[in-house]
């Protein structure tokens, strides 16, 4: 296999991780180094031979060092194609030799923005030099290498003991180069685009983690790919223990981390194919769960459960008994791991640093929907704000069944209905193409249960016949947002029925 030899190199790193040794190794193999600046003072320092950019091109460092390789014998030497005669006669007849290899990275740009650095200290690290070299280097990879993260340095090294990098590592290094400099570019330009609140054009970039058996159907290819400027969520969740996550594993983990985040208190969500089958807030983790559980044992096997404290070694007992495809949390006790482990095929996941995202993309044909996820946060989420529309003033213990309900409910699929009683979902119907039909499903699954609870609708009711539906069943308090032309109506029968109805003002619609 043809190896191209590697006899001159320009190194200028901002980050000097590994740098001495790389030096070190690149002497020894008897290549001459160029370099800039605090690079060439490091290499210099260590007792690496280098020779100084500025002392090669015979022209200074400028403009606070905005300006050092930005040269024809700098870039003469990137961009020559070592293959063409006439470039080489033209290099000679300006006396500029050609670089075989390009060791470049970038200022820290979206580590400076994420320190919350002043506008003018961030446009400082906006890199100039490096993208142009790296970009000319990798353009020019045929006749050279590129290195463009220390974590290559390992690769490095073993292209110089097999004598160069052959043609193939030399083309995927130099996309591995156009990769970091469009994600550089992305990183500026949406960080420019937020100081102007400016959001005609969008960019992201996800790095694949790693492909998946199938996606939701075994005839389906599928992968997992991490966001790389928000990398806390379930894609980067540790796995302890148990099979490969599959495509509906993640989803369902996701959704069900989600319903238990929206809830302050420990809280417990069982979720399956993407809705609650029991949602629960307690004073301890262990009893959140039992209370989720309880809710829909039947739907519960087979499920996702995810909690938003450190999963206790009573918890992990009882979820032990019951067969579970995922449990996810920010932790385990001492000693969980090890007896949810004795089921072979349970995911266990920790993700200790989750945040629910600011947004929600959803593909559609030819193109994307982008949207503020939606928050519990809103003026009317509060129940002090909450409108009392019928009934007597309720119970302290009712107002919070209320307030959990309706933090509960936001994770049902539209049309959504959900019951419940001392901080537990009792019944949830999800996913109907009516309210009607949510009804009487939340009161079919709470069964005998529903008499005393409360109750949270995601949406209005457009007629009474929803509400009754529930009144009938003995829900004694309901809260929903409110809003429709026959409200007159939906209250009346509220008031018919002395049950206590509370207008929020805002919807929390999920249809995906």
């Amino acid at each position: 296999m043809d190896r191209k030899k590697i006899s001159r190199a320009l190194v200028s790193v901002y980050d000097k991780t590994g740098l001495v040794e790389l030096g070190k190794s690149l002497e020894k193999a008897g290549i001459e180094i160029l370099s800039t600046g605090s690079t060439a003072k490091v290499l210099s320092g260590a007792g690496v031979k280098v020779i100084a950019v500025e002392e090669y091109t015979g022209f200074p460092e400028m403009l606070g060092g905005r300006v050092k390789t930005l040269h024809p014998r700098i870039h003469g030497g990137i961009l020559a194609d070592q293959s063409n005669p006439d470039h080489l006669s033209q290099l000679a007849a300006q006396d500029i030799a050609p670089f075989d290899l390009i060791v470049i990275n970038l200022y820290p740009f979206t580590e400076t923005i994420a320190s919350g650095a002043e506008f003018a200290e961030c446009i400082e690290q906006i890199d100039i030099g490096g993208p142009s070299m790296l970009r000319g280097a990798a353009k020019n990879h045929n006749s050279v290498a590129v290195i463009s993260d220390p974590s290559q340095y390992g690769f490095l090294a073993t292209a110089l003991d097999n004598g160069g990098f052959t043609l193939q590592e030399r083309r995927e290094l130099a996309m591995k180069t156009y990769r970091k400099t469009a994600e550089y570019d992305i990183a500026i330009s949406e960080w420019l685009a937020g100081e102007l609140n400016q959001s005609d054009w969008r960019a992201k970039v996800w790095k694949k983690i790693s492909d998946l058996r199938y996606g939701e159907n075994p005839h389906q290819a599928a992968s997992v790919y991490l966001d790389s400027t928000n990398p806390a969520g379930i894609s980067s969740a540790k796995q302890h223990h148990g099979k490969e996550m599959s495509f509906n594993n993640y989803t369902d983990a996701d959704a069900a981390l989600r319903a238990a985040y929206d809830h302050n208190e420990a809280c417990v969500a069982i979720i399956k194919h993407a809705n609650p089958c029991g949602i629960a807030i307690a004073g301890d983790i262990a009893t959140a769960h039992a209370a989720a559980h309880a809710c829909d044992p039947v739907s519960a096997f087979g499920g996702v459960v995810a909690a938003n404290r450190i999963v206790s070694t009573a918890m992990a007992i009882a979820l032990s008994e019951i067969f579970t495809e995922v449990v996810v949390a920010p932790g385990y006790e001492a000693g969980a791991i090890e007896i949810l482990a004795k089921k072979p095929s349970i995911r266990i996941l920790e993700i200790a640093d989750y945040q629910i995202a600011n947004e929600e993309l959803r593909p559609i044909s030819g193109g994307i929907l982008i949207q503020q996820t939606d928050l519990i946060n809103a003026v009317g989420d509060d129940s002090k704000n909450w409108q009392q529309v019928s009934g007597e003033k309720v119970s302290a213990e009712v107002l919070r069944d209320l307030q959990f309900a309706w933090r509960s409910v936001r994770a049902v699929k539209s049309n959504a209905i959900l019951l419940a009683k001392n901080g537990a979902s009792v019944g949830v119907g999800m996913g109907q193409v009516n309210r009607v039909d949510s009804a009487k499903l939340a009161v079919n699954r709470a069964g005998g249960r529903a008499l005393g609870s409360v109750a949270a609708s995601d949406a209005f009711f457009p007629f009474a016949d929803g509400l009754q539906i529930l009144l009938d069943a003995g829900v004694t308090a309901v809260v929903a947002p409110g809003g429709s032309v026959r409200d007159a109506e939906v209250i009346e029968a509220a008031k018919s029925a002395s049950v206590s109805m509370f207008f929020t003002g805002v919807r929390h619609f999920s249809h995906a």
